[in-house]
């Protein structure tokens, strides 16, 4: 028995008005026929040695019962659907919808009744995939009032490029992990993508940067690196580039530019689509250090505003490009002739 706390209420079981404990103890009990064990809710009167619970307390030693049955189960609890819920911020009656359950379902869920094994897969899937939630959103749309269908968008939106950032910086990270002990590769630097968007971000909200197109953004990337590798024996981000016909270009750069937190925008160039990346409304910079802004300014100086060729061609004539075999990793110890000091 472990005391919660007193309070001074008239007690049902000696009829007196004095300080009753508030207890919980560990129970145990059968379920559908399985034995759960649970933490319960009581009053105790010590003066008559007795417990009893109000009416809250038995709605919720009930629910704490059903929980354990689900945990024993493998089954969501009551308060994980409420929490699956309330990351959508979506009502009740409206998931049902969605759903196509009857109207309560979910309520009862949320509080006594156990789901089937199909109801809780469908649920499980709708914490784990925003997408599939936007996708039974679009198709209820003509179902919802504006105003809701706004705020479940929004909220189901967020959870999607959230997630969707967490699974591309993994599939980032998995074509970095056979560079983790090449620090010829990778500047002597563990990849942190936190590192590389925060220098995109300031590159790309640099008054002095102009067409910053990709292929310009992957040579200032590149300098960025090498010219702290020159100065300091290590690279700034942990990129690691490869010689292309172009210059230096990051592994997995097409997935690192599509990060939600980076502003990209498709520009067709009539022969082609061009992707242009453009200032962001943050303007702080927080995984980058002060050090790391000056050689930033430095590379910024130089290549701002210059054309896209021109910095292939000033790319060409590093050390780093020549002494590299064509798409081959670029080796940091060919910086120390960098044109940039």
């Amino acid at each position: 028995m472990k005391i919660l706390m007193s309070e001074r209420i008239l007690c049902p079981c000696c009829m007196e008005k004095h300080d009753v404990k508030r207890i919980t103890t560990e129970e145990s009990n059968i379920f559908k026929g399985v034995p759960v064990k649970y933490e319960a809710e009581y009053f105790y009167c010590d003066r008559a040695d007795e417990t009893y619970a109000d009416e809250r307390q038995v709605s919720s030693n009930d629910i704490a019962l059903k929980n354990a049955y689900r945990e024993k189960m493998g089954l969501l609890t009551s308060h994980q659907i409420a929490a699956i819920r309330a990351r959508y911020g979506i009502s009740q009656s409206d998931l049902c919808l969605l759903l196509g359950w009857g109207g309560k379902t979910i309520t009862r869920y949320e509080s006594h009744q156990v789901q089937d094994i199909a109801h809780d897969t469908i649920l499980r899937k709708l914490d784990s995939d925003p997408e599939w939630f936007l996708q039974l959103l679009q198709a209820g749309k003509d179902s919802l009032s504006a105003a809701s269908y706004a705020k479940y968008m929004e909220a189901g939106t967020a959870l999607f490029e959230k997630d969707h950032d967490m699974y591309l910086k993994s599939a980032i990270m998995s074509k970095y992990a056979r560079f983790l002990q090449n620090s010829e590769a990778n500047g002597s630097k563990a990849l942190s993508l936190d590192v590389v968007v925060d220098m995109i971000r300031y590159y790309a909200n640099s008054n002095s940067v102009v067409s910053l197109f990709r292929v310009k953004l992957m040579k200032m990337l590149w300098y960025a690196d090498a010219l702290s590798f020159k100065r300091r024996g290590h690279a700034m981000s942990g990129l690691v580039y490869r010689a292309l016909p172009m210059g230096a270009v990051p592994i997995a750069y097409e997935s690192i530019v599509d990060l939600s937190t980076i502003n990209c925008e498709e520009i067709d160039m009539g022969d082609g689509t061009g992707y242009k990346f453009l200032p962001t409304e943050n303007k702080e910079y927080p995984y980058l250090t002060p050090e790391d802004m000056d050689i930033l300014n430095d590379v910024i100086k130089r290549f701002g505003r210059v054309s896209k060729n021109e910095i292939i061609k000033t790319m060409h004539h590093e050390d780093a490009y020549t002494e590299t075999a064509p798409n081959d990793i670029i080796q940091f110890k060919y910086v120390q002739t960098l044109s940039l000091s």
